[in-house]
């Protein structure tokens, strides 16, 4: 099984020169999050739709990613863009610090559950009580193409959805109702769907699931009963 280091090597190498396709779309944000909000681009790559953001005019627009190579890459294609490369969690901002966070195609780079369930899991934490989650990645695919590959990786990756590329990738589509029971367990209630076609890194199309998901406050603590004797 290819490890956590050899899976991020990936985007240290040959992965930091891809062109990502996966596209914001601009009527769903604009629905949802008003142009003054904090935003958090997580896994932003070398920053596409973080410098789309600030082209739509949010202002107070953050990105970060855990590969220094894309970084980089960011900082040179958009010097005047955020970016920070954060190698692991928690990330370096205080509870509730962003009004919305983006999660981009990151879930579908990321095979491993735990891993998962940690990065939405900040998100929750970085997310304020009222805030937003954008959520798109690429749900189970039904062509043979697909089909074929998750069944060849999946006893080498005890998940059915994870592939390697020839490339050296490796790769996750889900099933929605686990991106959907992700959001749920962090705290996100998710308040709209859309799906569509979208380019993957290889030149071919893939459906795309959207979620449109909420942070619920914390429930309010009970008052104490009066104490017996």
């Amino acid at each position: 099984m290819t490890s956590p280091q050899g899976i991020l090597g990936f985007w240290e190498t040959t992965g930091s020169a891809k062109t990502f396709t996966h596209p914001l779309d601009p009527a769903l944000l604009d629905a949802y999050v008003p142009r003054g909000a904090r935003v958090l681009d997580y896994g932003c790559g070398y920053g596409r739709l973080t410098a789309e953001l600030a082209g739509l005019g949010y202002g107070a627009v953050r990105g970060v990613d855990v590969s220094a190579a894309l970084i980089a890459r960011g900082r040179r294609e958009h010097p005047g863009l955020e970016l920070m490369r954060c190698p692991g969690l928690p990330l370096p901002f205080e509870d509730g610090a962003f009004d919305a966070a983006l999660l981009f195609a990151v879930l579908t780079c990321v095979p491993g559950d735990a891993d998962q369930t940690a990065i939405v899991g900040e998100l929750g934490r970085l997310v304020r009580p009222g805030g937003v989650l954008y959520l798109s990645d690429v749900p189970l695919q039904n062509d043979v193409l697909n089909r074929e590959r998750y069944a060849r990786f999946a006893e080498r990756y005890g998940t059915y959805g994870v592939f390697e590329t020839p490339d050296g990738g490796v790769f996750r589509h889900h099933p929605p109702e686990r991106l959907r029971g992700l959001l749920r367990e962090a705290g996100f209630s998710v308040r709209k769907e859309r799906v569509g076609v979208v380019g993957t890194l290889d030149g071919r199309t893939a459906e795309r699931l959207q979620l449109i998901a909420r942070r619920e406050p914390a429930a309010p603590q009970s008052p104490p009963g009066p104490a017996s004797g």
